[in-house]
C-alpha cells in the first residue's frame, strides 16, 4: 500500500473549515455526524432506477420513431436526420453482423470528429458488439498494438486511416468508400441481444507499466451516465449538443449518448475553433449551442473572455483537470465541473461552479452522481474524518468491468467493498487525493502516485520513461509534470545517456512521437550523469533540475536563420504562441513547448496568413519551421496558379522581381 501524502495537502485544510466544524462542543457533535453521515454513504449520489433492460441504441430508436426528420447530427462531412442517422447504422450493423460481431465481439472505430464517427459507433452497437475507441491522429505504432491487444474483428475507418494502419487480421471497413456497398445492405433495425451486462466500449488509458491498457464498460454503466446526464441537466429535443473531445477521450462518449437518446442535436466542431477561445465563443454563438463539454483548459479560456449578455447556451460542462478559477458574473451560461476517471464512465462527481467566490479555495468536483459511492479513506483503507484528506474510491453503477486482459491488474484497483453491505460490490481506488468540504463537496487534492493529467490527457510517466528507454542511447529515465510557470504544465525527461551519447532533443522527440501520442511527448529533454536517488534508492523527484530553454531545444538547430518570406512569416507566428524571442528555421515546433491545442491556433494563422487548410497531422509530419513552410508553399501551388506575379509574391511575402 502507497502511503499518501498528506503533509502536501495538510496546510489547505484551515481556509475551508470553520471554527464551529473543527472546536467546541458543538463543533465535535457536528463533525460527529457527518462522520456518521459518510460510513452510512450518505454522503453518496441519490439511488434511481431506470430502465437497465434498455440500451441507448434502442433509446435512439425510440427518438427515430418520434422524430425521423429532426436534426440528429451535423459534421464536416455533412448533416443527418435521425432517419438517415438510423438507416446507416442499421445498414453498418447488418455487415457487421455477417462478419461475426454479436454480444462481447470488439469492433474498432477510428474515424475522425464527423457525421461518420457517429454512424460507426451506433452502427456497432447495433450489431450487438461493442467499439473500441481509437484516435485517428495517434501513431500507427500505437493503434496497431491496441488493435492486437483487443483482438478487434473488424476496423472500421476510412481510406487514409487504412492505408496506414496495420488492422492485422481484422477486416476493414472503410465508411468512405463506395465500393464496400453498404446501400445494399437492409435498412431496418438487425435483431440482438444485447443485455445490461454487455460490452458497450473499451477505451485505452496510459499504463504504468509502459504500455496502454483498455478499460471496459457495460451497457449498465453507460445507461446510469446517460439518464442521470438528462435529468441532471435537463436535456430535451430542443438541446443543441456540441462532439469536441478526441474519439478516445471517454468524454467522447459523454458528447453522445445522452443527447441521442433524448432527441438533440450533436453538432461536430469544426477543427480551428478548438484551440481558439475567441473562434469558439463565436461558433458556439453562431450554432446556438445549448450544451457543450470543453476540457479544463479550454473551458478556463472560453470563461475568461467577454461573452454577450444573452446567448442559447446554458451549460458549460467541463472536466478532465484541475479547474483552477471561478467564472466571473455576468456569464449568460451555467458552468459545470465534472470528475471522473475512465474506469467510472466519464462522471463520478459533478457540480455547479458559483461566479465570482471570494476564496482562495480552487472550484470543488461536487458530489456523487445517481448511483455512484463515493469514500474517502486513509492509506489502510480505513474511512477519513470528515474533513481529513485521503484516496477517492468509488463504488456503484458507473464501475468499469476492469482492464482488458489484465486479470491482475483489475484485481489490484477494484478491490471488495468493505462499506456498502452488498454481496459482490467493488470499489475502484481511484489513487486521487481529495477531501469533503464543510458544504459535502468533494476538492481535489493531488495524487497518491506519479499519474499526471495535462490538457486533459491521463498520462504515466512510466510509459513514456519506458519508451524512453528503448532508444540506445538512454541508459536510464524518469519523467516528470512540471509547472514551473502557472497554468503551463509541461513533460519533462531526464536521462542518463548509454556510452556518452546525447541525441539532440529532435531525435528523443521523433522516436517517442513514433510510439505516443503528442500529448505524452516530453517538451523538454534533460541529460544527466546520473539520477538524483535518496536514501531508499529512488528516484528524488525534488532534487531534479529545473529545465532551461536549452534543454528544448539545440543550439545548430536555433542557429539557421529563416530564408524564404514562408519561413519568416511562420517563424513569426511561432514566436507569437510560444512567447519566444527568435525561432530557427530547423527548430521543431513540439520540442519549442507547442502542443496540439497552440498547433490548432497556429495552423488558424496560417490559414488568415495564406489562405491554404493545413491539417494537425501534417504539423506532427513536419513540425520544423522549414518543413511546415515547404507543406504551405505545396499547399499554396494550386492557388498561385491563377494569380498574377505580384499577387503570388505578396502573399508568400517575397520580393518582386524587377521587370
Amino acid at each position: 500500500m502507497r502511503a499518501i501524502p498528506w503533509m502536501v495537502v495538510e496546510a489547505q485544510v484551515n481556509e475551508a473549515w470553520p471554527a464551529s466544524a473543527t472546536g467546541g462542543s458543538s463543533g465535535g457533535q457536528w463533525l460527529a455526524s457527518v462522520e456518521r453521515e459518510q460510513a452510512a454513504g450518505r454522503n453518496s449520489g441519490t439511488r434511481r432506477d431506470y430502465p437497465r433492460d434498455a440500451s441507448v441504441h434502442q433509446l435512439f430508436a425510440a427518438q427515430v420513431a418520434a422524430a425521423p426528420n429532426a436534426l440528429a447530427v451535423a459534421g464536416p462531412d455533412g448533416r443527418l436526420t435521425y432517419g438517415e442517422l438510423d438507416v446507416r447504422a442499421n445498414q453498418l450493423a447488418h455487415r457487421l453482423q455477417s462478419l461475426g460481431v454479436g454480444s462481447e465481439v470488439l469492433v474498432g472505430l477510428c474515424l475522425e470528429r464527423s457525421a461518420a464517427l457517429v454512424t460507426g459507433a451506433l452502427g456497432i452497437l447495433k450489431s450487438g458488439g461493442a467499439y473500441v475507441a481509437l484516435d485517428p491522429t495517434y501513431p500507427a505504432e500505437r493503434l496497431a498494438f491496441m488493435l492486437r491487444d483487443a483482438q478487434v474483428r473488424v476496423l472500421i475507418t476510412d481510406r487514409a486511416q487504412a492505408e496506414r494502419l496495420d488492422a492485422g487480421s481484422a477486416t476493414v471497413i472503410a465508411l468512405d468508400d463506395p465500393a464496400i456497398g453498404l446501400d445494399a445492405e437492409s435498412p431496418i433495425a438487425p435483431s440482438s441481444a444485447v443485455t445490461a451486462k454487455d460490452l458497450a466500449y473499451v477505451i485505452y488509458t496510459s499504463g504504468s507499466t509502459g504500455t496502454p491498457k483498455g478499460v471496459m464498460i457495460e451497457h449498465d454503466s453507460l445507461l446510469n451516465l446517460v439518464f442521470w446526464h438528462r435529468r441532471a441537466f435537463a436535456v430535451t429535443a430542443r438541446d443543441r449538443a456540441t462532439q469536441l473531445a478526441s474519439p478516445a477521450f471517454d468524454a467522447a462518449v459523454w458528447e453522445l449518448w445522452p443527447y441521442l437518446t433524448a432527441g438533440a442535436s450533436i453538432h461536430v466542431s469544426p477543427s480551428d475553433v478548438r484551440a481558439d477561445a475567441a473562434a469558439l465563443r463565436d461558433w458556439l454563438l453562431a450554432e446556438r449551442i445549448t450544451v457543450t463539454f470543453l476540457p479544463t483548459p479550454l473551458a478556463e479560456a472560453v470563461m475568461s473572455i467577454a461573452w454577450p449578455g444573452q446567448a442559447d447556451l446554458r451549460l458549460l460542462l467541463t472536466g478532465g483537470d484541475v479547474l483552477h478559477h471561478h467564472p466571473t458574473a455576468g456569464l449568460p451560461f451555467t458552468v459545470v465541473n465534472n470528475y471522473g476517471p475512465t474506469e467510472g464512465t466519464v462522471v463520478a462527481t459533478s457540480g455547479a461552479v458559483p461566479a465570482n467566490e471570494s476564496t482562495r479555495l480552487v472550484p470543488s468536483i461536487g458530489r456523487p452522481i445517481d448511483n455512484v459511492q463515493a469514500y474517502i479513506v486513509d492509506a489502510d483503507l480505513q474511512l477519513c474524518r470528515f474533513g481529513q484528506a485521503g484516496e477517492l474510491l468509488l463504488g456503484g453503477r458507473l464501475l468499469a468491468r476492469g482492464y482488458l486482459g489484465r486479470p491482475d491488474l483489475t484485481a489490484d484497483k477494484f478491490v471488495a467493498d468493505p462499506f456498502g453491505g452488498e454481496q459482490g460490490a467493488r470499489l475502484y481506488r481511484t489513487g486521487d487525493v481529495v477531501r469533503y468540504r464543510p458544504t459535502g463537496e468533494i476538492e481535489f487534492l493531488g495524487r497518491v502516485d506519479r499519474q499526471v493529467k495535462i490538457r486533459g490527457h491521463r498520462i504515466e510517466p512510466a510509459e513514456v520513461a519506458s519508451t524512453l528507454d528503448a532508444h540506445a542511447a538512454v541508459r536510464s529515465s524518469v519523467v516528470v509534470a512540471r509547472e514551473d510557470l502557472p497554468g503551463e504544465k509541461a513533460l519533462v525527461a531526464y536521462l542518463v545517456p548509454a556510452d556518452g551519447l546525447q541525441p539532440g532533443a529532435g531525435e528523443l522527440r521523433s522516436h517517442v512521437a513514433k510510439h505516443l501520442p503528442e500529448f505524452m511527448v516530453p517538451t523538454h529533454f534533460v541529460w544527466l550523469d546520473e539520477l538524483p536517488l535518496t536514501v531508499n534508492g529512488k528516484v528524488d523527484i525534488a532534487a531534479l533540475p529545473e529545465p532551461s530553454a536549452e534543454h528544448g531545444s539545440n543550439r545548430a538547430a536555433r542557429g539557421v536563420a529563416p530564408k524564404t518570406g514562408v519561413e519568416t512569416a511562420l517563424a513569426a507566428m511561432i514566436c507569437e504562441l510560444l512567447r519566444l524571442e527568435s525561432v530557427g528555421a530547423n527548430e521543431n515546433f513540439f520540442v519549442l513547448g507547442g502542443h496540439s491545442l497552440l498547433g490548432a491556433q497556429l495552423i488558424a494563422r496560417v490559414r488568415d496568413r495564406f489562405g491554404v487548410e493545413m491539417a494537425l497531422r501534417n504539423l506532427f509530419d513536419n513540425p520544423t519551421v522549414s518543413g511546415m513552410a515547404g507543406e504551405i508553399e505545396r499547399l499554396l501551388l494550386a492557388e498561385m496558379e491563377n494569380l498574377s506575379d505580384e499577387e503570388a509574391a505578396q502573399l508568400i511575402g517575397e520580393p518582386v522581381a524587377d521587370s
